[in-house]
């Protein structure tokens, strides 16, 4: 039997694949020593197993190659991966009766000058011998990028390096069509699952996409999501998120699926591969933590079967340099060993004034791929240090109208404030297949973040721009701790089929904070739009506290124990998933501020429930899919900013329930989402009148999401969606705002991208893109008298790649962000407000050797 199929094209330089298809059905007709159509002169063929392969009924006519390869995957259930510049001006003869697939395949490319052959048992190559002249070349073939087979294997065998479907160690699911976003993602303890057919909202942005947006940070790339948006200012020392009109910090990002690893504060992404997004309550799926809007999990790199040496060089305005060189190898007689190493270094000043950043990036990915055995091992440094970073305006007046946005270039900061901080990680996971569809495995690592900083926090109080501004220091260290061993398993028990999941995990994140604000450091006015800066050498810094003056501030212990079965009816036609999580957290709060109370304890926290999830899948065509699902979360209480007068709160658990329902269709080449989600989560906000942060009343988000992905026609592709959200408030303290719009939730949020390959004739190489964000306006206050305006933004930018010298493609990037320099409010979340960043022009050069 062949798996499921789906065309996609995945927009690297020349490359075709063929997976999903069963090693047993790997067999044309040069299998009985006949020349295959497509296949190389010289003997070789696509596949070496005893041709026993179930053939398909095809009907395909007589014309172009493009459409016809999308019928044939259609029809033969066959996964198939290329960059459609290969087939556009290409016609095919069709095949009409039963074949198998590959036998199929030959027929269809025989007479276009593309073929096809075997590089391993496991591994299939497109070869166009055409392509070996440009260039003046003289080979007679050309090998592409390499793409694995991989299936149901032959009895007693697997296919090297692939794990089974109940593994994850290795390469993430392939790209869909356009190579944007990923055909699949880890849908946490359940494993990796195709987007189109995972009874969630989940979204994972690739490696190319990253590249190609010349993104710095994870806050770049979720802006791809019209669901998730940022509400931190771009130039200050950290990433934060609003999914689904909920809170999600960068503490609550999962590095390979585990938590409170990633780097609480910015996550740069030299070394990560995927960008994946699960919208709604993860708690149950995810290892017992994770935010109610969702849940961001990276993906590392691994090295490819294929030597990598990348050097990339950037220039970000007004004088930033970046380098950045992506390093690749495998070793051994199947290539079981993996080294993938990745460092970077950034410095110079950004578009806003007096700000530097110093950035400084290294990652090791090393990895093992045997028969049964799969390991991965993942080491991270990073170093950012900021000069004059941006600074949050963290409260408004409640009597009067929120200000206008000041010059997007304009710092209130003063060069004397600054951000230094260190970031170390080590993560390891293993699995092992006990049978051939059931693996145990096992995972875990620490991290530890130390920084240092001397901020402002302003205070609003005219329409004018007059605030008060006060400074404060903050030595912090944040460590991490995560575990989780597990077992997944397929099988069959009569006419159902199931998918069991077990899974126990724990998580443990203390911080260590100083913070205070002593007498020796100023507050004075100042004003917004014509700020006061302090001189260097003004403060006097001789009683502050030192770097290793860090008290325990909170800490948080996260353990539980998860099940679920996905059962599967009429060939996955029907797939229900019943399953739940036993969570118990456990939380305390520690005095920081000198006085006799340092160090006692403040609060105290332990709580524990089952929490069900029930989730169903039914595909009413190969195509078109609706699900639902219906999810309980218990997470973390919220924890106060730091210029809250009572930071040092931490507050109880809570429950958060989701209904969700939605449906997907795949039209070969572009996919559709829509859903409609309700989930509700105790409210907390900082109150700009008080400045104390409360837990009170409840936040219901009701939403529409429908989204776009794919590639429309031969070289356009295109990334994008809509979200409509309703936030309301109710049962707040003694009703007083109930029925009220929740605050930073804006009703619309829009987001397009798309990528324009210009005609060979006209300009070979050449790629135009493009972005627009929208963000419709939103109200800064719980009692809505006070609102910001909506926003766009438009980013354009070309992409051009030729062949360099070595043979290797060379790839010169350029974008523009904020095309008209547009000065806005991005966020008025939180009770933040957060300026959105200037112009800014980025130009790469990426150089493959």
């Amino acid at each position: 039997m062949v798996a499921r199929e789906r065309r996609v094209a995945c927009g690297r330089l020349a490359g075709i694949a063929l997976a999903g298809v069963s090693l047993l059905a790997l067999v044309p007709d040069a299998a009985r020593g006949q020349p295959a159509p497509g296949a190389l002169p010289g003997g070789k063929r696509a596949a070496t197993a005893a041709e026993t392969g179930d053939t398909v009924a095809l009907s395909i006519p007589v014309g172009p190659l493009e459409p016809a390869l999308v019928r044939f995957t259609e029809q033969a259930k066959v996964k198939l991966v290329y960059a459609t510049d290969m087939t556009s001006a290409l016609t095919t003869t069709g095949v009409e009766g039963e074949f198998r697939p590959l036998e199929a395949l030959g027929r269809l490319l025989d007479g276009t000058g593309l073929a096809y052959r075997s590089v391993s048992p496991s591994t299939v190559t497109l070869v166009n011998p055409r392509y070996a002249q440009l260039g003046g070349r003289s080979e007679e073939t050309v090998r592409l990028d390499e793409i694995v087979v991989e299936g149901r294997p032959a009895a007693g065998s697997r296919a090297a390096g692939l794990p089974p479907p109940t593994g994850t160690v290795g390469q993430p699911p392939p790209p869909y069509a356009g190579g944007l976003v990923a055909s699949g993602t880890r849908v946490g303890f359940l494993g990796n699952r195709s987007i189109l057919t995972t009874p969630f909202n989940v979204s994972g942005y690739t490696e190319k996409l990253i590249q190609d947006q010349q993104a710095r940070s994870l806050s770049e790339v979720v802006l791809n999501d019209p669901s998730v948006r940022n509400d931190a200012p771009p130039f200050s020392e950290r990433d934060s998120y609003f999914i689904r009109g909920f809170s999600v910090t960068n503490l609550d990002v999962a590095f390979d699926g585990l938590f409170y690893l990633s780097n609480p504060r910015r996550s740069f992404l030299e070394g990560i591969e995927r960008v994946e997004i699960l919208k709604g309550p993860s708690a149950v799926i995810s290892g017992g933590t994770g935010r109610v809007g969702g849940t961001i999990n990276l993906i590392p790199k691994r090295a490819y079967d294929e030597p990598l040496t990348r050097l990339t060089t950037t220039y970000l305005s007004n004088s930033q340099v970046w380098t950045h060189a992506d390093l690749g190898r495998r070793f051994g007689p199947s290539k079981e060993w993996g080294v993938r190493f990745n460092g970077s270094y950034r410095n110079g000043d950004t578009p806003l004034d007096k700000n530097t950043i110093e950035v400084g990036v290294a990652t090791l990915g090393l990895d093992y791929r045997g028969e049964q055995l799969r390991a991965s091992l993942d080491l991270v440094h990073n170093n950012q240090n900021i000069t004059a970073p941006t600074s949050l305006f963290n409260a408004v007046a409640p009597n009067i109208p929120v200000p206008r946005a000041p010059n997007n270039r304009l710092n209130t900061a003063s060069s004397l404030e600054y951000i230094d901080s260190r970031f170390n990680m080590v993560a390891g996971r293993i699995e092992y297949d006990i049978l051939p569809n059931t693996t145990l495995y096992a995972a875990g690592g620490v991290s530890r973040y130390n920084e240092d900083f001397l901020t402002s926090s302003y205070r609003v109080t005219s329409v004018t721009g007059q605030a008060t501004n006060s400074l404060a220091i903050q030595p912090q260290e944040i460590s991490g701790m995560s575990g989780e061993v597990g077992l997944r398993a397929k099988f069959q028990t009569g006419i159902l089929g199931h998918q069991l999941n077990v899974a126990a995990v724990g998580s443990n994140n203390r911080n260590y904070r100083g913070g205070f604000t002593p007498p020796t450091l100023p507050v004075f006015q100042t004003n917004i739009y014509d700020p006061i800066h302090l001189a260097r050498g003004s403060v006097n810094t001789i009683l502050l506290p030192r770097s290793d003056s860090r008290p325990l501030f909170a800490n948080l212990d996260v353990t539980s124990v998860g099940i679920a079965d996905t059962l599967s009816l009429g060939g996955d036609r029907f797939l229900l998933t019943l399953g739940g999580r036993f969570q118990e957290i456990s939380q305390q709060s520690y005095n920081t501020r000198p006085g006799p109370t340092l160090g006692t304890q403040a609060s105290d926290y332990r709580s524990g429930r089952f929490s069900p999830a029930l989730a169903a899948v039914f595909r009413a065509t190969d195509n078109l899919s609706f699900y639902g699902n219906y999810i309980e979360a218990l997470d973390p209480g919220p924890s106060p900013p730091f210029t809250a007068v009572n930071a040092n709160e931490v507050f109880a658990p809570v429950v958060n329930r989701q209904k969700e329902f939605g449906a997907k269709y795949d039209f070969g080449t572009v996919a559709l989402t829509a859903s409609l989600f309700e989930i509700e989560q105790p409210n907390a906000f900082t109150d700009p009148g008080t400045n104390r942060f409360s837990v009170s009343g409840l936040q219901r988000n009701r939403g529409l999401e429908l989204s776009a992905f794919g590639e429309l026609t031969p070289g356009v592709r295109l990334l994008g969606g809509v979200t409509f959200l309703d936030g309301r408030l109710v049962r707040t303290a003694g009703g007083q705002f109930d029925g009220n719009r929740a605050p930073g939730v804006p009703d619309v949020a829009f987001n397009l991208y798309g990528e324009v390959d210009l005609p060979p004739w006209l300009a070979p190489g050449l790629t135009l893109t493009g972005r627009a964000i929208y963000t419709s306006g939103q109200f800064y206050n719980q009692a809505n008298t006070q609102r910001v305006p909506d926003w766009t933004r438009f980013d354009a930018g070309l992409r051009y790649t030729f062949e360099g010298a070595s043979g290797k493609p060379v790839t010169v990037r350029a974008i523009v962000e904020n095309v008209f320099d547009n000065s806005y409010w991005a966020s008025a979340a939180r009770g933040f407000l957060a300026v959105g960043a200037p112009r800014t022009v980025i130009v790469s050069a990426t150089v493959d050797f």
